[in-house]
């Protein structure tokens, strides 16, 4: 009776069709920085407004900084669940071969260009955000190197480089501004006049408005989160005479995706109807340049001085930089 049981159930078996999954029921799964992905983020938004329109499921994953999101991408490798990363800046060095050579049908309205593979989602330019409420009584800096004087001991936050694509972004500032040899003096300094070096802009940043210290590094553009949500203007970006560095964050298609035509069904929606939601919640330029921005986007400070950098150089010499910064903050 066995055996007689074990055969109808091995015929069974052969004879039923494997019926493959529709795409349109398949899980999408997005790598984004946690502030993207984040309760005030655009994130959450973005994919329940796509699983709406689409009836694509979205696995969102929040992946640390960007640093740590791109590190973690290339160590899983061939066995990375994700079908589209989303937050990776110019200032990382990409090994653009991990990524799908692809165009979206909104190229065209892009105020930003390609950067091998990736394709641009917002931009920005890195300064320092200020509390008023404490500059009420004090002097503001004016340019980077006024951070290392005595009055702002333990009034700034930094960002850590090698976790953060803002802190990141903050050694290609004092680089391109300063110079290698005297970027590097900057920091020695800011080592003991800094507060703090976060991991991450989210930790840092809710430091910063926690009241732990009257400046931090963050963008331009932060101040239209406090104006659009609180109603407050207590926090101004500083237009230093350094000049300021422009930064462009980007999304990328993994090649080992088995979800391509959905991914690019989500990423050319992050890229026109999630534009918006982009520029509100993640306070960014959008890529997008049709897009109407909100009257709360005055706010945000347009350098007088933008400093024009080779992003591609800098990203080449990433790791020496790196290494120095380590040796700097450890000696």
């Amino acid at each position: 009776m066995k055996k007689i049981l074990l055969l109808l159930v091995a015929v069974f078996c052969v004879s039923v069709p494997v019926v493959a999954q529709p795409q349109s029921e398949q899980v999408l799964t997005v790598y984004a920085y946690d502030s993207f992905t984040g309760d005030w983020g655009p994130g959450n938004d973005i994919v329940k407004a796509f699983e709406e329109q689409t009836g694509i499921k979205v696995n969102l994953v929040g992946a640390s900084g960007a640093v740590e999101m791109y590190t973690k991408v290339v160590y899983e490798g061939a066995d990375c669940p994700a079908d589209v990363v989303i937050g990776i800046s110019d200032s990382i060095n990409v090994d653009q071969s991990l990524f799908l050579d692809w165009q979206p049908d909104c190229m065209a309205d892009l105020s930003v260009g390609k950067k091998g593979n990736l394709v641009p989602f917002d931009y920005g330019f890195f300064a320092f955000i200020a509390d008023m409420e404490y500059f009420k009584d004090h002097e503001l800096p004016t340019c980077l190197e006024d951070l290392t004087k005595p009055e702002f001991k333990d009034k700034v936050i930094l960002i850590d480089p090698r976790t953060s694509s803002v802190g990141l972004g903050l050694l290609a500032w004092t680089v391109n501004t300063l110079g290698e040899d005297a970027a590097f003096d900057w920091w020695k300094a800011m080592k003991d006049n800094a507060l703090t070096i976060g991991d991450s802009w989210s930790s840092s940043y809710g430091l910063f408005t926690e009241g732990e210290a009257p400046l931090v590094i963050s963008y331009t553009t932060s101040p239209v989160y406090h104006a659009l949500y609180e109603g407050t203007d207590r926090y101004q970006a500083i237009d230093f005479t350094n000049g300021h560095v422009k930064t462009t964050e980007y999304l990328g298609i993994l090649k080992t995706s088995k979800n391509v035509e959905n991914a690019k069904k989500f990423c050319e929606f992050v890229l026109t109807q999630g534009q918006e939601q982009i520029a509100v919640a993640n306070t960014m330029f959008p890529a997008n340049g049709s897009v109407e921005l909100p009257e709360a986007f005055k706010a945000a400070l347009m350098p007088s001085r933008i400093v024009e950098y080779d992003t591609d150089a800098f990203v080449e010499k990433t790791n020496e930089y790196l290494t120095r910064w380590a040796q700097t903050m450890v000696l």
